[in-house]
């Protein structure tokens, strides 16, 4: 008996460092979206940003997070699905490995499911928050208000 979509993914965030069990629930051609599409400024601080294809780029994105910072929270809260697709919401908290910061953030899960594999999966976080946990100096300006000033973090 093929397990529910929802099913899947459940069973695929509860096993994200062990490779065979994600090589067991995503398909070889697999579209893995972690944070952004493409972002070559962010994919200097986290590598695995962008799109990847196949089991392997979900492997190594939870091995990478896993060596950059330590996991201390990773709490699905809402896990629901209509047909292949599957929404999960949620929040984690992680410390950075090389600043010790720590950081919360919500996150956000589109998977679709077919014939009991992941196809696509599309992981959102807060990267403005989760990328100022390694920052290590210096401040950055921006001005995002047209009516107002510039400020500086």
């Amino acid at each position: 008996m093929t397990p529910t979509p929802t099913e899947v993914v459940r069973q695929f965030l509860a096993s994200t460092t062990n490779p065979t069990i994600v090589k067991s629930l995503v398909a070889e051609d697999a579209t893995y979206v972690s944070l952004n599409y493409d972002n070559p400024d962010l994919k200097k601080i986290m590598p695995w940003a962008g799109t990847g294809k196949g089991p392997q780029a979900f492997i190594d994105t939870f091995t990478r997070v896993s060596q950059f910072w330590q996991i201390l929270a990773f709490s699905p809260e809402e896990l629901f699905g209509a047909g292949e697709n599957v929404a999960v919401f949620g929040r984690f908290t992680y410390k950075s490995k090389t600043q010790a910061k720590t950081v919360e953030s919500p996150f956000s899960i589109l998977s679709r499911v077919h014939d009991g594999k992941i196809v696509y999966f599309q992981f959102m976080e807060d990267t403005f928050a989760t990328a100022a946990s390694f920052k290590s100096g210096g401040s950055s300006i921006f001005h995002s208000d047209p009516n107002g000033k510039e400020i500086e973090i």
